[in-house]
């Protein structure tokens, strides 16, 4: 029995999920909630096999709860997604995520994709995949791609100076310099670019 946690923002998306895949007869669902940070906190107490993530919720996303999960359990991560970017499928993967689909996966299919990644192996969605390949690689830093993170969870520089261990200045350069590769009139647009490209 393939034991799973469901997170979804979307009480309606969650609940047919939880539904439709009640029915396999080789997988339960222990647990449904509607956010990041609920999904890390019901991994940890029910220690499922697979986490299956929506990739957009409040507080942290898809990705950071599948980073969060990686020292605590040994549960596989498949993330789902409406909007899937080729930048946001190599941030799921960097985040050790074992797959990657879109939310228009008919059920049946999700059903096996979770086969599959129960049993170890990796499962993304041939079309992302193709489109990794062709896809332009970020421009930025990492030290821009952190700042800009921060950004866009709506830290003032003084914090993310503070949350980055950097100096305000050395913030407000990294800003500088992500506004100017983004073409970005305010660093609040530069996270807004690099995060609908999946950079971030």
């Amino acid at each position: 029995m393939i034991r799973l946690v469901i997170a979804d923002d979307e009480e309606l998306i969650r609940g047919a999920l939880v539904t439709l895949l009640s029915l396999e007869p080789d997988i339960e669902v222990v647990a449904d909630v509607p956010d990041g940070e609920a999904a890390v906190a019901a991994a940890v107490a029910h220690l499922p096999d697979l986490v299956l993530l929506d990739l957009e919720m409040p507080g942290i996303d898809g990705i950071d709860a599948a980073r969060e999960l990686q020292p605590l359990t040994t549960s596989q991560v498949v993330i789902v997604t409406r909007h899937a970017r080729p930048g946001t499928l190599k941030r799921a993967l960097s985040a050790q995520a074992r797959g990657f689909v879109p939310k228009s996966t008919p059920a049946s299919e999700l059903a096996n994709i979770i086969r599959i990644v129960a049993k170890g192996e990796r499962y993304v969605d041939a079309r992302l995949a193709a489109a990794a390949l062709t896809e332009e690689e970020s421009p930025l830093t990492s030290r821009e791609t952190d700042v800009l993170r921060l950004t866009q969870e709506g830290l003032p520089t003084k914090h993310i100076a503070r949350e980055l261990g950097l100096a305000h200045g050395t913030v407000r350069n990294h800003i500088s310099s992500a506004m100017a590769k983004l073409h970005a009139d305010s660093r609040h647009t530069a996270a807004a670019i690099a995060r609908e490209q999946g950079w971030v």
